[in-house]
């Protein structure tokens, strides 16, 4: 039985041209919540995916100031999580949970 404070840290799998390239590093991107810790993320991967992880870097992305219609909006601020696994390790992040 996953804890369901897991599904709270990662919010969604970040799929770009750049994280699909950093798969071959054996490397995943997630957007995880503003107030996850990097051992948070470390126990939530480790739970749901059933994978050892070896490290785990985070950045905030800030949020942009976008235009809609003339009227200026703002993004709100991303945090990601780029999580490098152990050897032989690997995640599909294509399927969901």
């Amino acid at each position: 039985m996953t804890d369901l404070r897991h599904y709270d840290v990662i919010t969604s799998p970040v799929i770009t041209e750049k994280s699909t390239l950093v798969s071959e590093q054996n490397q995943v991107v997630f957007n995880v919540a503003k107030t996850a810790t990097k051992a948070d993320i470390k126990a939530a991967v480790e739970a749901l995916f059933g994978v050892k992880v070896k490290a785990v870097n985070t950045l905030v992305r800030k949020g942009k100031t976008k235009r809609f219609r003339g009227i200026a909006g703002r993004q709100s601020d991303v945090k990601k999580a780029v999580v490098t696994l152990v050897e032989g390790e690997s995640v599909d992040v294509t399927t969901g949970l």
